[in-house]
């Protein structure tokens, strides 16, 4: 470094990198921009680390905390609301901060206790790559929060409350004067769905891609908050671990990079994307826990045979330590997932979000793991037993039912939303899209389905299933046949703690209650409807729609 890199500097007077690294820089990186090369290095600002890219990006970094304090892309500052930095968690205080450069890559590392978080800047890109390493549970870092200043991408989005200036649950979910509702929960968007994050003008593009999630939680349809809007400001989320409606414990060690990305105002590039980023410049940096290509495998399969082709299937790998995931092709159910860290997991097969096969698979670093094509049996699909009626197929998702795809996006008092009632009668052919997707044991509760049965039918016992994706308050149906037969109060499956169907998550554990109701409960005369009354039953919860409640899949009567 330069003796005089210690100056105090202004934006535009900076100390450079190597010549030969700068010069070579452009062509280093998976996204490199018009870069101006003789600019590419740092100087130190004496509270700063103050790093220009060499294209249209410089940013700052504290090196007190490591807090992200500056933003400026093409002369406009971007970082920052309300006197807030950007960082991990609420800012981790007093860090041990350093940089150093690797020919044509900056490294800022910061320490924090067990902590350590990094920055990385690339020659003539105008990316930050972001890398956080939380060891274990002594240190609080469930994310990290990029602050925008407001005014730059205001919006009314589903995340955005820019104009919805009434609480109406906890302290963040709003409602507009129209009636809709906002809450930065309502991403819509399942792990899955999305690579980036973030707004544009149509001029200026601001991102965050996410990173592959191997060390988050929760696996490939779970759904967290990515971003958020108000007249103070914005932020765009990377979540290492958020505790919303989730389903696993927490996972830890090294997660990234994801990616700050500045744009002329269409997305990030796709080479920035979880499962096309290599990063084979940073294999030298010396990232706690980090692990290059050549220390991962692939588990790739031939084919899934068993599949209902109506619907996609998403094959997922985890264990304690990481989890992965991939599409199985359409035609033959082939997949690869590459990327995976050595060790043995547990293999998913998903039909929709409905766990369908597993089995184990064990990965080694270089390697392949090649597995024979599996058969799902067809007893583990619940749709292919042989049913006298069913409401909705059986996909792990209240998708099809009434008010399921706005609940994404939207409280369940939300004026679009259709009326939470909904008594059904079988072969009408409304019978799954007039059924609510949530009931409530204070709001929907006793919802009846009406059906008839052959005198044959009435003859025998049947088996009713309930298929259910997630439960709040320990919310769990509790049916009754023709007001005579009332079956026992089943026991609670094990189901996330917090809000969920108010937040915008159906995704909880999948989960199936079976009744046995015996002949005597059934009408004789083959013309009269019975009728079945789903009641919720919970000793917890509070009222309405944060009583005791659960969201629906499926519901048959099997023959």
């Amino acid at each position: 470094m330069s003796e005089t890199a210690h100056r105090p500097v202004g934006r535009r007077a900076f100390v450079l990198g190597t010549a030969a690294a700068a010069g070579t820089a452009a062509l280093a990186g998976p996204l490199s921009g018009t870069a101006r090369a003789a600019a590419f290095g740092w100087s130190d600002d004496g509270s700063n680390y103050v790093v220009d890219t060499g294209a249209n990006l410089v940013f700052k970094v504290s090196k007190t905390n490591g807090d992200l304090t500056s933003l400026v892309y093409r002369g406009v500052e971007y970082q920052g609301y309300g006197g807030k930095n950007s960082h991990i968690e609420s800012g981790l205080g007093t860090s041990t901060v350093t940089l150093t450069q690797s020919g044509s890559t900056i490294l800022i590392s910061v320490t924090y206790g067990t902590l350590r978080h990094y920055y990385a800047a690339r020659s003539g890109e105008n990316n930050i790559y972001l890398w956080t390493n939380k060891a274990d549970s002594s240190v609080t870092a469930t994310r990290f929060i990029l602050r925008v200043k407001k005014g730059l991408f205001l919006n009314d989005e589903p995340d955005s409350y820019t104009y919805a200036p009434t609480t109406i649950e906890a302290s963040d979910v709003f409602a507009k004067s129209d009636g809709q509702t906002r809450s930065k929960h309502y991403s819509r968007l399942r792990v899955k769905d999305y690579d980036h994050i973030g707004w544009t003008t149509g001029g200026v593009g601001l991102w965050i891609v996410r990173s592959n999630h191997e060390k988050a939680s929760g696996g490939p349809f779970y759904r967290s908050l990515l971003r958020h809007q108000s007249a103070d400001g914005g932020g765009l989320y990377e979540i290492l671990y958020y505790g919303q409606n989730q389903t696993e414990a927490e996972r830890f060690g090294l997660q990234g990079p994801y990616v700050i990305a500045l744009t002329d105002g269409g997305a990030p590039s796709s080479a920035l994307f979880p499962g096309t980023l290599t990063t084979p410049w940073a294999d030298s940096l010396g990232l706690a826990g980090y692990v290059g290509a050549s220390g991962r495998g692939r588990v790739a399969g031939v084919g899934i045979t068993g599949r209902d082709t109506a619907h996609p299937y998403t094959v997922g790998l985890a264990n304690s330590t990481a989890q992965y995931w991939g599409s199985a092709r359409a035609s033959d159910g082939y997949y690869s997932i590459p990327g995976v860290l050595p060790g043995t997991y547990t293999l998913t097969v998903h039909k929709d979000e409905l766990a369908v096969y597993t089995t184990t698979v064990t990965v080694a670093a270089g390697a392949t793991t090649t597995l024979n094509t599996i058969a799902i049996p067809s007893s583990n699909d619940p749709s292919n037993a042989t049913a006298i009626w069913r409401v909705n197929d059986w996909t792990g998702t209240p998708a099809g039912f009434k008010n399921a795809d706005l609940m994404t996006y939207a409280h369940p008092s939300d004026v679009r939303a259709a009326p939470w009632t909904g008594n059904v009668v079988i072969g009408s052919g409304t019978e799954t899209s007039g059924f609510p997707c949530y009931l409530w044991k204070d709001v929907n509760s006793g919802i009846t389905i009406y059906f008839r049965l052959t005198a044959a039918q009435a003859a025998a016992a049947h088996t009713l299933r309930i298929g259910v994706t997630t439960a709040y308050a320990n919310g769990r149906p509790q049916v009754v046949v023709n007001d005579t037969w009332t079956s026992a109060i089943p026991s609670p499956p094990t189901q996330p703690s917090t809000r969920s169907l108010t937040n915008g998550s159906y995704r909880g554990n999948n989960h199936t209650f079976t009744y046995s109701v015996p002949a005597s409960a059934w009408l004789t005369d083959p013309n009269a409807y019975n009728t079945l009354k789903i009641n919720v039953v919970s000793g917890s919860g509070t009222t309405s729609y944060l009583s005791a409640g659960t969201a629906i899949d499926a519901i048959d009567l099997l023959a």
